[in-house]
C-alpha cells in the first residue's frame, strides 16, 4: 500500500480532496453555506428574524438545503426561529461570542483532518508517539484551529464591508 493509500484509508475522505498542489482540507459546501448564512443573520442582529427565502436568496443557496442547516444550527442552540408573519431565524447570542469554528463543528464536526489529532473526537491511535503524519497533522489542526476559532461573526461581517468598499474602489480607477 502507498504512502497516499494509507493516507486516504485513514481520512475522513468527506473532508479531503487532492488539490493542485497535493492534498487540502476543504469545508464542505453545508458548512460553507452554514457560514454565509449565519453571516447574514449577524449582519441583521437585532433587527429581528430574517426569513429563509431571503437569505437562500441573497446567498444563492438552495431553500430546502438552508431548511436543513438552519435546523442543524438551532438544534445546536446557535439560532432560534419563530414561527408566522414576520418570522424566521436570528441568533441566540451576539455575533462576537460566535466562532466560525464552533458554527463549521457543528455543520461538519471535528476541524481536524485525523480523529487522533483532534481535540474534540479523539481517538487514540498506538502509533501517535511515533508517527510522522501525527505530528504534521497536528500542526495542521493547530493551524486551522487557531484561525477559526479566533475568527468570529462580527470579524466576519467588519472584514465583508471592508472587502466591499475595496472592490469598489478599484472599480472607479
Amino acid at each position: 500500500m502507498g504512502f497516499a493509500s494509507l493516507v486516504l484509508s485513514t481520512l475522513d475522505v468527506g473532508r479531503w480532496a487532492w488539490g493542485r498542489g497535493g492534498f487540502d482540507l476543504r469545508l464542505s459546501r453545508k458548512g460553507e453555506y452554514a457560514l454565509r448564512a449565519m453571516i447574514v443573520l449577524a449582519k441583521r442582529h437585532g433587527e429581528g428574524p430574517v426569513r429563509i427565502s431571503e437569505i437562500a436568496e441573497r446567498e444563492r443557496i438552495p431553500k430546502k438545503f438552508l431548511e436543513q442547516i438552519l435546523l442543524d444550527l438551532k438544534r445546536a442552540g446557535l439560532v432560534h426561529s419563530k414561527r408566522g408573519v414576520g418570522g424566521g431565524y436570528f441568533l441566540v447570542r451576539e455575533p462576537s461570542d460566535i466562532s466560525f469554528a464552533e458554527i463549521v463543528r457543528t455543520i461538519d464536526g471535528p476541524l481536524a483532518p485525523l480523529s487522533c489529532v483532534s481535540r474534540h473526537a479523539h481517538v487514540r491511535c498506538p502509533e501517535e508517539d511515533t508517527c510522522g503524519l501525527y505530528s504534521v497533522m497536528r500542526e495542521v489542526r493547530e493551524a486551522v484551529a487557531g484561525i477559526m476559532e479566533g475568527v468570529t461573526l462580527e470579524e466576519a461581517c467588519s472584514r465583508s464591508g471592508r472587502a466591499a468598499k475595496g472592490r469598489s474602489r478599484r472599480r472607479r480607477s
